[in-house]
């Protein structure tokens, strides 16, 4: 593997941008993170004396160049709201003009398996059909379809590395979060059922090493990846193991398809979980078998691990907020 240059995180306040600028970090490696406002940039990476925080309007071609100059490698994170998924296209398409006019060389799409539909069968490699039958999945499509088109305009290398659904502590856009704040407070967790069907799901620290590995890697542009959790798991066993650790029983309200109808009803963002809701149903579970092929062994924290680390993490988070509740109560 090569000497590695700087890499920049565009949309990099999310929980993804964090879990690669770790890995950065921890490989001594200078960055650059870049989003729309500075406040939450300061608040995730500046700390961090190797990360450079840039803010960037990308809808300005000049502001797109600028905020690309000098880097080697571009990870692409930016996310819109789920009922605004039209804008995803549009919005990768113009940041990879201003990322080859900026003379980058690499360009990394972090995205999903909304692409593909449904399963013909699992696991799913690299071959499968993309047939999605949903609005978000012809948009993820459109916008990696511009992503792989650009390999090899202007110098510019692309791939894109495809994730299932993530997990980690205190991820707020997990599906997972509720149950570890549920099990930490006592509460009933808010979940999106069925929650006895198997889903993969992939704990998001371990994405960051693996992603800084593929900044190095020229080999492995040009076309898109998988990279797998630790197999599959029901929704109901992550609950069981959560609220044991706090010594507590499972308390759950689920949110099937029919009760998502109704409080999409009030809830746009409810409303938008109802086409998606067939991954829930009909499980698709990645084959990485070919990255593992390319980079060696992977590390993956099991299921076990990961939910004690998300459990500590909504536990120390629920005191934090008790202590801070308290001692604003008193200044009152």
């Amino acid at each position: 593997m090569e000497q590695p240059g700087k890499v920049g995180l565009f949309g990099a306040a999310g929980a993804a941008g964090r879990s690669i600028a770790a890995a950065l970090s921890a490989a001594g490696r200078p960055y650059r993170v870049v989003g729309r406002s500075r406040e939450p940039l300061d608040a995730a990476f500046g700390h961090d004396p190797l990360a450079e925080i840039v803010t960037w309007n990308p809808d300005d071609p000049a502001s797109i160049r600028s905020a690309a100059a000098g880097l080697q490698t571009v990870i692409y994170l930016v996310g819109v709201p789920y009922d605004q998924f039209a804008a995803h296209p549009p919005l990768v398409e113009k940041t990879l003009a201003g990322v080859v006019a900026a003379h980058v060389e690499r360009f990394i799409l972090i995205g999903t398996v909304y692409p593909y539909g449904r399963a013909r069968g699992n696991p799913v490699r690299e071959d499968h059909p993309r047939e999605p039958h949903t609005f978000k999945g012809r948009m993820r499509l459109a916008q990696e379809n511009l992503v792989l088109a650009a390999h090899g305009r202007g110098g510019l290398s692309t791939l894109v590395l495809r994730l299932p659904d993530f997990y980690g502590p205190c991820i707020e856009r997990s599906l997972l979060n509720g149950v570890f704040e549920g099990a930490a407070t006592g509460k009933r967790a808010q979940i999106v059922g069925p929650v006895d069907v198997p889903h993969e799901f992939i704990y998001l620290p371990d994405v960051g090493p693996v992603v800084e590995t593929l900044t190095r890697t020229p080999a492995a542009y040009g076309r898109w990846w998988h990279l797998a959790g630790t197999g599959t798991l029901t929704q109901r066993e992550v609950a069981r193991q959560a609220y044991a650790l706090a010594g507590r029983a499972p308390k759950l309200l689920v949110a099937g398809k029919t009760m998502l109808r109704v409080l999409g009803l009030f809830n746009p963002l409810m409303r938008e979980l109802v086409e998606m809701n067939y991954l829930m149903t009909e499980p698709l579970v990645l084959d990485d078998s070919a990255l593992t092929k390319l980079l060696g062994p992977i590390a993956r924290t099991s299921y076990e691990e990961g939910i004690r680390r998300c459990f500590e993490a909504a536990r120390d988070a629920a005191s934090a907020s008790g202590v801070m509740q308290r001692s604003a109560a008193k200044t009152v």
